[in-house]
């Protein structure tokens, strides 16, 4: 039995309640849990030196946690974030730029900021799963607006965590489970079925094919239920 009595194949409860604030385009309170993330997306005109005059956008993500959102306060980052929030911040770049034609969002930047307010485990995956939410209403404000003449958002992702603990393979792990879990593994994959990232680590163990395996059919049937809460929370606005 798991530390919250879920099947080995079950989802946390997940609450995504978008215009959770109101001057970001897009903003996101997601729940994986007792994970809380607030994600926010902004379109501002301009993009990176290295990309002026090419025509096309980009898109950044930023990512931290609260001091509080932790069993002991965290330090906040100063100036410089630390190596873990730069490796996830990239990660949410990474995921979220593949569902966006830069072409058509013009020579625009797209920001995503990720802040977590409360940490039980999880959070750079319910980070990726907010901020498509967050970015499909910034995108929809952005063209309301004017600012954009085309849809630039050509498909949709979401992310989740699965582990071995106990050698068993379990979806969407919490704190407890995450800290003592043998293997752990993070899926982003799209709607098609395809993969965006996967990113699996032998924290105290190595696994065979076997296991990845089963743990790869749990990320997707975990991520095919996303997909649908994230449809639901747009109200299929997107299809």
């Amino acid at each position: 039995m798991r530390p919250d009595s879920r099947s080995a194949d079950q989802l946390r409860k997940i609450s995504i309640q978008r215009q959770f604030t109101q001057h970001a385009g897009g903003s996101v309170l997601i729940s994986f849990g007792q994970t809380r993330v607030l994600c926010t997306a902004m379109i501002e005109k301009g993009v990176p030196p290295w990309l002026t005059g090419k025509g096309q956008g980009w898109l950044t993500a930023e990512y931290s946690m609260l001091p509080s959102s932790t069993t002991t306060r965290k330090k906040r980052d100063a100036g410089k974030p630390d190596g873990r929030s730069v490796e996830i911040q990239r990660l949410i770049g990474r995921v979220l730029r593949s569902v966006i034609d830069m072409r058509k969002l013009g020579e625009n930047t797209l920001w995503l900021d990720c802040d977590v307010i409360q940490a039980d485990g999880g959070t750079r995956t319910a980070a990726i799963t907010g901020s498509y939410v967050a970015l499909c209403d910034a995108v929809q404000r952005a063209r309301e607006n004017a600012i954009l003449t085309e849809n630039p958002i050509s498909g949709q992702v979401a992310a989740v965590s699965v582990g071995i603990v106990q050698g068993k393979a379990v979806l969407d792990l919490n704190y407890s489970e995450d800290s003592t879990a043998q293997v752990d593994m993070n899926v982003a994959m799209l709607k098609d079925g395809t993969f965006v990232e996967l990113q699996a680590t032998g924290e105290h163990a190595t696994f065979t094919p076997r296991q990845f395996n089963s743990m790869l059919k749990l990320a997707v049937k975990g991520i095919k239920e996303l997909h649908m809460l994230q449809i639901n929370a747009l109200k299929k606005r997107f299809k």
